[in-house]
């Protein structure tokens, strides 16, 4: 059998990545994201510019004691200064004291941006590529060439675009990044482009560099790879300045699923790198990223999930454990009798027997959600709902009454930031009846600390469970504060998370609801 073509994996989402609106990586993030990602078998990983913060001079001093086994770490900086040699360059000779056996030169190859952004002539741009890439090579570097602006370069002055690439080629660069800087060229461009650059220049191996800005990053990413390029620069979950650019694991997983090219050995870590990133830059991975979200396998419609529940992979691309997630199945007004059992098998409840008790849930469902609720965001209260129509359902407390008091003392007007809350309620266990007061910031946090308060004599396993999200949505604005309004919870136990739902024009009702849910959820889940 012919050999598979390996495409090269570039990471920089240390680099680029961290240029995104809104992350931030410590360092430890970052040689944590190096280990991870090196496990995962991407083959260079670029650390960021040795000489542009203390956090980034230390990385490199770091990632060096580090124990890698697959991944080669690239430093990243600029050719020289106009009207200098590069063996006086400071960028350069930081480059190199950076201790990487990589280095990403990154130079103009657009003839308008050395004109008017580097201010010196074509020429001069020229001898900075060469006497650049010849002084990193002569230190015993690998060097890998970042053309910017090629694209919209080449469409201005074409022949200059190619004599950039070709001078990075001949003074030594082991590969020449066609990069896609301004985001918004079409992948048909983009692939005829690195078509011609590759039939002109036959033997200089090419990289692609994409930005997302007209959303064709993965796509252009791909017709690239299909003209010739053979490394591929990319983000872990395509973060990236403004935004972002392609999305590392999606070009992977259509490379090697798709086109029939190898780049990692073991695909089935894809989802689990996708969330080691996100929860690393403190940022919830979108449920709808291809491969890797929670929702790229999930099936909410009806004839979608009776199909799917036949015929395994009937509304699937791909196998999911391919890329190491799972097919989840959603319930809501859309979904039918299928959907709903096949959630139940999940939850550990059965009702694939019964037709006439697995339509009265659906059918209930339909009218709660008509009436405001999610259940596709909580499965908490779905299962406690599946429950009660079974008969199954033991309340484990019982609400005699509440009353929640939000008390601010100072009238600042608008600056109010002093308001405390205090909740007193009533609860009922077994035959005890209990009074406990409880106070927090909010009034949600008032009511949590007072049921908690009432009933952890009795059930102190809920110590172990944590409000970790609220969130509140008003269903219908038009009517001001009568308004509907949802109410969803996120908690966790420190190994799993659930969440429940309240619905009313109540909004501490709403919550309240909401609450016990979670409450009884993890109860019931523990056999309690």
């Amino acid at each position: 059998m012919p050999q598979v073509q390996h495409i090269e994996t570039y990471d920089t989402t240390l680099r680029d990545g961290e240029q995104g609106l809104g992350i931030a990586l410590s360092l430890e993030d970052k040689l944590r994201i190096v280990e991870r990602l090196d496990r995962f078998g991407i083959d260079i990983i670029e650390g960021g510019y040795p000489t542009s913060n203390p956090k980034d001079i230390e990385f490199f001093k770091r990632v060096g004691q580090l124990n890698l086994r697959h991944a080669r770490i690239a430093a990243f900086g600029s050719t020289r200064h106009k009207g200098t040699l590069a063996q006086a360059d400071p960028g350069l000779a930081a480059l190199i004291e950076s201790g990487a056996p990589v280095v990403t030169l990154v130079g103009k190859a657009s003839a308008s941006q050395v004109q008017a952004a580097l201010r010196t002539s074509l020429e001069e741009n020229l001898r900075m590529v060469a006497d650049s890439v010849a002084y990193c090579v002569a230190q015993g570097r690998e060097v890998i060439f970042d053309a910017e602006h090629f694209f919209d370069g080449y469409d201005e002055n074409a022949d200059y675009a190619l004599e950039v690439v070709q001078t990075a080629a001949n003074a030594g660069a082991s590969c020449v990044c066609l990069c896609e800087t301004n985001g918004g060229q079409l992948p048909a461009r983009v692939g005829a482009v690195t078509a011609a650059v590759h039939k002109a220049l036959p033997e200089v191996k090419l990289g692609i560099h994409c930005h997302n800005d007209s959303g064709c990053a993965v796509a252009n990413t791909l017709d690239a790879v299909g003209a010739g390029a053979t490394q591929v620069q990319c983000t872990v979950n395509g973060y990236g300045e403004r935004v972002g650019n392609a999305d590392m694991l999606t070009v992977i997983a259509n490379l090697q699923l798709k086109m029939g090219y190898q780049c990692v050995d073991d695909l089935s870590q894809l989802a689990s790198v996708a969330n080691f990133v996100a929860e690393s830059c403190n940022i919830t991975l979108p449920a709808r990223t291809p491969y890797t979200g929670s929702a790229a396998f999930a099936h909410k419609g009806g004839l979608h999930a009776s199909a799917q529940s036949r015929l395994e992979g009937a509304y699937e691309h791909v196998d999911p454990a391919t890329v190491g997630n799972s097919a989840t199945w959603v319930v809501s007004e859309l979904s039918g009798k299928a959907s709903l059992v096949r959630k139940a098998q999940i939850m550990g409840l059965n009702i694939e027997n019964d037709e006439a008790l697995t339509q009265r849930i659906l059918d209930d469902i339909k009218k709660r959600e008509a009436e405001g609720y999610a259940y596709e965001v909580a499965d908490g209260s779905l299962y406690l709902l599946i429950l009660r129509h079974m008969g199954k359902l033991r309340p484990h407390f019982m609400l005699e009454s509440f009353r929640v008091i939000v008390d601010d003392r100072e009238d600042t007007g608008c600056w109010a930031k002093d308001a405390a809350s205090e909740a007193t309620i009533k609860i009922i266990v077994g035959e005890t009846r209990t009074v406990a007061t409880g106070e927090g910031a909010g009034p949600v946090g008032a009511l949590d600390t007072a049921l908690r308060m009432a009933i952890e004599e009795s059930y102190p396993q809920i110590a172990g469970m944590e409000l970790v999200d609220f969130k509140v949505r008003i269903l219908d604005e038009n009517v001001g504060t009568n308004a509907i309004t949802r109410v969803v919870i996120t908690t966790s136990n420190g190994e799993q998370s659930w969440g429940t739902v309240g619905v009313s024009e109540n909004i501490i009702e709403a919550s309240w609801n909401a609450l016990v849910d979670a409450i009884e959820y993890g109860l019931h889940r523990m056999g309690i």
